[in-house]
């Protein structure tokens, strides 16, 4: 067995600390409780946001924008994430994959998937998430959701 990296041993002790976390505070927004996602993001700019509805920068703009998408949901049956690339270097990180859903969205069940990006910095000890880019896969794949029915940031 090979002795890891520099980098991937960062990268997993990067993993190790945020996943969690995320995947709690993205459970929380899913169920209409913001606060954990806010608690995870920088308040520092340059915070940006390529949401799948929303977009925007700076963080007054982007908690009132988290705010608004937290009521959108309800009752989430299921929140996974599915990791397909990551790396963390000194105070800087990135991870990259598909956020899959079953929740109420505006009071309707939908079943959607996102592709995500998040860009992470090191802040105080603490990592906190910089700008987060999600979209809907290629090929077709819908995410279940329209502008009545807005997805998550």
């Amino acid at each position: 067995m090979e002795t890891p990296t520099v980098l991937e041993t960062q990268t997993q002790a990067f993993l190790d600390e945020m996943l969690p976390q995320q995947v709690a505070a993205e459970r929380a927004i899913h169920n209409g409780d913001v606060e954990p996602r806010l608690a995870l993001w920088s308040h520092r700019d340059p915070v940006t946001l390529f949401g799948a509805v929303l977009s925007g920068y700076g963080w007054p703009q982007l908690s009132a924008e988290f705010a608004t998408v937290a009521s959108w949901f309800s009752d989430s049956q299921r929140y996974e994430v599915e990791v397909v690339s990551a790396g963390a270097s000194g105070d800087l990180a990135y991870m990259v994959g598909y956020e899959h859903n079953t929740v109420k969205v505006n009071g309707q069940q939908r079943d959607y998937t996102l592709r995500v990006t998040h860009i992470y910095r090191r802040e105080d000890g603490q990592w906190r998430i910089v700008h987060r880019h999600a979209d809907s896969p290629p090929g077709g794949e819908e995410h279940g959701l329209s502008p009545a029915a807005p997805a998550a940031t």
